[in-house]
């Protein structure tokens, strides 16, 4: 252990603030203006609270019912199964009675550790993970130092949000003659009743700390119950012990009830140690894929928080996707948009091609309903929903017109699936996966476009990426988009040695990307420079390609750039970042670089949200667009035809050195100094 944190501590230098490039530090606590950092493995995430040894959500993956709003299914918060209440002297702890509170993020450990002094009576350290090797376990580990003779009495707390129906609560121990196991069971329906939700969880005691204290059971209510334990400890004396919590629902496995007593059992009987090894091993293992920056240490800590949130809610070897704010809540109901497969995908596929995969996977497991959908809509192939849920259905609200109109959503699933084949050559893949989609996604805009003659096949009526326009004909990105899937499909046909449907190069070639009369690009048919929500034309530069010669790029970032909202969200200043960066105007790219994040930070850790001076983070959309401009702007990296290259770039002042690590299949180290 000791040469483990010696080699952590090599890789971390100190930013000048005193804080690691590895950690994120919130030291000045203010209840009342708090966002919370996650900490999740892909399944289970678990966001933070100001209130000392609680947390305020826990999110289970894969799991959604309707509830609360919107009329659609949301993401579902399951039991809060890792709160904790701490008596000391029989006197309940609270924000009231404590001091020094700091919360540390330890992104390279994926785990968050909360210290504080109650008075002058003892000094409280928790560290809590969503394990990566456990996908629907968490670990805490609980040191409590007395200052002075004290009795505590830690408690582990199981509650249910008001969402959860028919809440039973349960307590039993397994009694074996080296151990006794406690368990404390809470068992519940979804708002529906559609699915059943269950969380479990129990106590690891350290030997040498004398005999297993005796666990008491209360049941309070119907939504909270506890396990509590009495303990005396003398000054100077240090006391340690863990909880291990599993949650599971009946999307996961038919029997959630003992599913997740069974795991929390697993769990407790490896031990402390062994979870913890295991998990630093996992994460060890994800962090070779890296981006630093040399001679800047808080920017590379920025880099690094945003690729930390991206593989905490990203797993591979799933068929779990990503919503625009991850695993932190239920944001936009926790559904699954473009915001996956333009924005989080790419630094995915580059830095982690397995995560990328099960992105993917999610898409191929609900092609059927994308093919009804466009069928209910007059159309050929797949159309995918604008909001995807549990089963791949439209689960947009009503009242948004995005969901009927937003249709380059299924341009955006075929680009990334042969994105993948690019970055892997994976013809096994191609041929099961890639190809099915992409064959479908290509029928789907042979029969939307309407044929109107040589350079006519317009597609009408859709909403572009700029969603403030509604219901335009030739959106430039949308018509972008659908050609170059077109073409595509009609790559991978011949790769995979099948005749490709001539009708697809043909269609691609008479979508027309429309001009004004000096040149740039028109955002639509009747657009007329109007302020935009966020990048649409612009993307036909990248990652499109489509607009290619430099000058063309200028004239149309001259034109849009003043025409982004102030509070429009961030990716679409990332995209004008590299785009400048491509132009070689470097320092121009850095400043909008910045200003894709740092104004949408909030407190204490710096959580990024939707837009500056927004109140719903963890925007991992806007995380996605900044790791692009790093990695495919200052980086310089390119996705194409012979896998992930390097195009030349240049570095802002303050950079010494881009260092980007375990890139693509091969692991590659690519540089720019």
């Amino acid at each position: 252990m000791k040469k483990f944190l010696v080699f952590i501590l090599f890789l971390a230098p100190l930013c000048s603030n005193g804080q690691s490039p590895w950690t994120v530090v919130a030291d000045k606590i203010d209840p009342n203006n708090y966002y919370g950092v996650t900490i999740a493995n892909g399944v289970v995430g678990i966001v933070s609270s100001p209130e000392p040894l609680k947390v305020k959500d826990v999110v289970l993956n894969g799991t959604y019912d309707y509830y609360q709003r919107g009329r659609v299914s949301n993401i579902l918060k399951t039991f809060n199964h890792v709160n904790m209440n701490l008596d000391i002297n029989g006197l309940r702890v609270g924000l009231k009675d404590i001091n020094d509170y700091k919360q540390v993020l330890d992104m390279y450990k994926a785990s968050l550790t909360t210290s504080f002094n109650v008075g002058s009576k003892a000094k409280v350290s928790t560290t809590m993970m969503s394990l990566r090797h456990l996908p629907y376990t968490a670990l805490n580990i609980v040191e409590i130092t007395a200052l002075e003779d004290i009795q505590i009495t830690p408690m582990s707390v199981i509650e249910a949000p008001n969402h959860l129906m028919d809440v039973r609560n349960f307590y039993a121990e397994i009694d074996r003659p080296h151990v006794t196991i406690p368990l404390l069971t809470s068992v519940g329906n979804s708002p529906s009743g559609k699915l059943k939700v269950a969380a479990s969880n129990s106590f690891i005691f350290e030997e040498g700390h004398g005999k297993e204290p005796k666990i008491i059971h209360e049941d309070w209510d119907y939504n909270m119950h506890l396990a509590k334990f009495y303990k005396k400890l003398k000054a100077g004396e240090t006391y340690r012990f863990s909880v291990v919590s599993s949650t599971v629902s009946s999307a996961q496995y038919e029997d959630p009830y003992n599913e997740a007593e069974r795991l929390t059992i697993f769990a407790m009987l490896e031990g402390r140690e062994r979870l913890l090894k295991r998990h630093q091993e996992a994460w060890t293992e994800i962090w070779k894929g890296d981006i630093e920056v040399t001679g800047s240490p808080a920017i590379t800590r920025d880099i690094r928080f945003a690729l930390y949130h991206l593989y905490s809610f990203a797993r591979a070897e799933t068929s779990f996707s990503l919503s625009p704010m991850g695993l932190s809540g239920l944001g936009y109901n926790g559904h699954v948009f473009w915001d996956t497969e333009l924005w989080m995908y790419p630094p995915l596929l580059m830095l982690q091609p397995d995560m990328a995969k099960s992105l993917l996977e999610y898409r191929f497991e609900r092609l059927e309903a994308a093919k009804k959908n466009a069928f209910s809509h007059g159309y050929k192939g797949a159309m995918f929903p604008w909001e995807s849920s549990a089963n791949g259905d439209e689960d947009t609200p009503v009242w948004a017109l995005t969901g009927p109109f937003q249709h380059h959503i299924t341009g955006c699933v075929g680009w990334a699936f042969w994105k993948y084949y690019e970055v892997t050559k994976d013809k096994e893949w191609l041929k099961t996966r890639g190809w099915p989609v992409l064959k479908e996604v290509a029928t789907f805009w042979a029969s939307r476009v309407e044929r109107n003659g040589p350079g006519r096949y317009d597609i009408n009526n859709v909403i572009g990426a700029n969603e403030w326009e509604e219901n335009i004909d030739n959106n430039a990105f949308t018509n972008g988009m659908a050609k170059t899937v077109l073409r595509y499909a009609t790559q991978a046909a011949l790769e995979l040695g099948i005749e490709p449907n001539p009708d697809w190069n043909h269609v691609a070639d008479n979508i027309p990307i429309l001009k004004f009369p000096d040149g740039t690009t028109k955002e639509n048919a009747t657009y007329n420079g109007v302020t935009i929500k966020q990048a649409d034309a612009n993307l036909l530069a990248y990652p499109l390609e489509i607009v290619s010669n430099p000058s063309d790029i200028k004239k149309d970032l001259e034109y849009y750039t003043p025409k982004y909202a102030k509070d429009g969200p961030a990716m679409g200043f990332a995209i004008l970042g590299i785009l400048y960066n491509k132009l070689g105007e470097n320092e121009k790219a850095a400043e909008i670089f910045s200003s894709s994040y740092k104004p949408n930070e909030v407190p204490p850790f710096g959580v990024i949200a939707e837009c500056a001076g927004g109140t719903n983070p963890y925007f991992a959309t806007g995380a996605g667009g900044m790791l692009q401009a790093v990695l495919s702007g200052f980086g310089g990296l390119h996705i194409g035809q012979n896998g992930i290259t390097q195009k030349t770039s240049k570095l802002p002042k303050g950079w010494k050195e881009l260092v980007v690590r375990g890139v693509g299949v091969d692991n590659k180290t690519f540089m720019v100094k």
